[in-house]
């Protein structure tokens, strides 16, 4: 298999990858895919369906009859049966249920199909926890995206702020993201990894700085691939 026309950007969770993999897309007019909304999608919709994630068959009969909906709108990111999710995500308690629901092999199997077809109309930059390892591993550029854990807990501190969520503390968080961490990094299936051709980009205080690394390494890497941006 060729180079894929994927720019692949992992990370750990709340280390600014979405963030950064959004502005890339728009600087470079491509289409960007957010991975982990589909899984946050995915477990608070098993959650609303009463759908217990620890019976396989269930979660089976779950995914066989969903209809899953991807860049609906400007305004709808993602949504199910005709539900718009966008918002309902990214409330706190749904990176639990997303860890926990990415942990089951059929639904990635699922969503790595679905992340496989979105891909096939135009160069695009897709980010999640396994894109360059496991969903597109010939992706033509590769970035792994990471941050200090009392960083990113700060950022998702402010953001849930923003948004009215104030009974959370910054040690809960940092926990908390921490145990993200380590059962990402230790399932069994598809754990998160640095893959060997991945650069690595610590996403510090300057989002600019980041950006601006970005865009000119993907640049370099399309010329190098004959991929015309």
């Amino acid at each position: 298999m060729g180079k894929q026309w994927v720019i692949a950007i992992d990370g750990p969770s709340g280390s600014g990858k979405s963030t950064c993999a959004k502005l890339l897309a728009k600087n470079l007019d491509l289409l960007y895919i957010d991975t982990g909304a589909m899984y946050r999608a995915l477990g608070f919709w098993a959650k609303e369906q009463s759908v217990p994630l620890d019976d396989e068959s269930k979660v089976q009969s779950l995914l066989n009859t969903l209809n899953l909906e991807y860049g609906v709108s400007d305004q709808v990111l993602i949504q199910i049966d005709g539900t718009d999710l966008t918002q309902k995500i990214r409330e706190h308690e749904v990176s639990k249920l997303a860890s926990t629901i990415s942990q089951i092999p059929i639904v990635r199997e699922f969503l790595v199909d679905f992340q496989r077809t979105l891909a096939t109309t135009k160069v695009c930059v897709m980010e999640g926890r396994d894109i360059g390892s496991v969903v597109f591993p010939n992706a033509f550029c590769k970035f792994f995206i990471t941050t200090a854990p009392e960083e990113r807990a700060r950022r998702r501190l402010e953001e849930l702020k923003e948004k009215g969520e104030t009974d959370l503390t910054l040690e809960t968080i940092i926990k908390d993201i921490e145990e993200r961490d380590a059962t990402d990094r230790n399932r069994s299936h598809s754990p998160l990894i640095q893959t060997e051709d991945a650069i690595l980009v610590e996403n510090g205080s300057s989002l600019d700085d980041t950006l601006s690394t970005l865009t000119k390494l993907v640049k370099e890497k399309a010329i190098a691939s004959g991929i015309n941006l």
